[in-house]
């Protein structure tokens, strides 16, 4: 039978700050003889997403997965976060959610049952506010600035991470009016 190398180790992405590929390969040592078993696949492809450019900055803000959590959660932090009046009052941005990982649908704990409620083809409202608004760049980590109408956007949610999925951004909103069910913070 053929007779195959160990892989090789994974190399970089292909090209950073977009959504590229990575491969590993493999060598053949031996040939197959006399009707032997035949060589299996010799390089392996995976998706990567590299955040860094090769001069070692950071990639645009739209193509960091957004962390979330849910909404209710901004009381609570605009009681602890004690914002001086100096920063940005905060935004929101509409999405359209377009993917969602089973995982949402499985989250046992009380504290993630919000997750229960996204749904494919809903739009949700995420806020910004102080302190996940970065003071020298005015936005949330994730919030999609830069993106084009019809770019996928990546986002997480807190607490379990087996809740993630894509959407696409639709507006920006500098008056917060997010409706309860469908509203969630930039974490």
């Amino acid at each position: 039978p053929c007779v195959v190398s160990q892989w090789s180790a994974w190399s970089g992405c292909a090209e950073p700050c977009k959504a590229a590929a990575r491969f590993r390969r493999r060598e053949i040592i031996q040939e197959p003889r006399n009707g032997g078993e035949a060589c299996p696949a010799l390089e392996e492809r995976a998706g990567c997403m590299e955040y860094w450019t090769g001069q070692g900055t950071e990639c645009k803000q739209s193509l960091i997965p957004a962390l979330i959590t849910t909404g209710g959660f901004g009381k609570a932090r605009k009681k602890r976060a004690a914002a001086d009046g100096k920063e940005r009052a905060g935004y929101c941005v509409e999405f359209q959610l377009l993917t969602i990982t089973p995982g949402c649908q499985h989250s046992p704990h009380s504290y993630t049952r919000w997750m229960w409620y996204l749904r494919e083809g809903h739009t949700v409202c995420v806020e910004c506010q102080h302190p996940a608004l970065d003071p020298r760049s005015q936005h949330c980590s994730g919030d999609g600035t830069g993106s084009n109408k019809k770019q996928l956007l990546h986002w997480r949610a807190v607490g379990n991470p087996r809740c993630q999925g894509t959407w696409r951004r639709t507006r920006q909103l500098d008056t917060c009016s997010c409706p309860s069910v469908h509203s969630f913070l930039f974490i």
